[in-house]
């Protein structure tokens, strides 16, 4: 075998190696192992802010009890959620926007939270994100007394 054909073929070996390895971080990202798909979550707060994204988007909220007042941690700070759902694109098609979810709104929704307990999760499979409005519904914000914007029948 030539030095130049030995070259050629390394320089392939090398080229399909950097290939795939860069391929594993894109299908690391879609893997959904870190959140505990076990055990659902149905959480209410009030909107700090909707983090739109190409790969997914994320609404962080602030805990609130059945009247919306904000429920403070041990540490006498608000107890802050967040969810990641579909990418900000499909969302969007259901009506989940900035614009239609501003600061402030009243959200309530289902999740599967993280394994390691931080609080956070992703839309569990088939959840939907409800939307109450500033003020609170008598009742609490659910189903019949808010919006449903969102049906994910596939948060990935």
């Amino acid at each position: 075998m030539s030095t130049q054909f030995r070259a050629k073929i390394l320089g392939f070996a090398a080229a399909a190696a950097l290939v795939a390895g860069a391929s594993v971080p894109a299908q690391a990202h879609h893997s959904f192992a870190m959140y505990d798909v076990t055990k659902t979550l149905t959480l209410t707060g009030r909107l700090t802010r909707f983090i739109p994204g190409a790969n997914h988007a994320q609404l962080l909220f602030e805990l609130v009890d059945e009247r919306g007042e904000t429920i403070l941690g041990d540490d006498g700070k608000p107890v802050v959620w967040g969810v990641e759902t579909a990418p900000a694109a499909t969302i969007a098609r259901q009506g989940v926007t900035v614009k239609a979810f501003p600061v402030g709104t009243i959200i309530t929704v289902t999740l599967n939270p993280l394994r390691d307990g931080r609080n956070f999760g992703a839309l569990a499979n088939g959840a939907r994100i409800v939307k109450c409005g500033m003020e609170m519904p008598e009742g609490g914000c659910t189903p019949e007394t808010g919006e449903v914007f969102l049906e994910d029948d596939d948060a990935s």
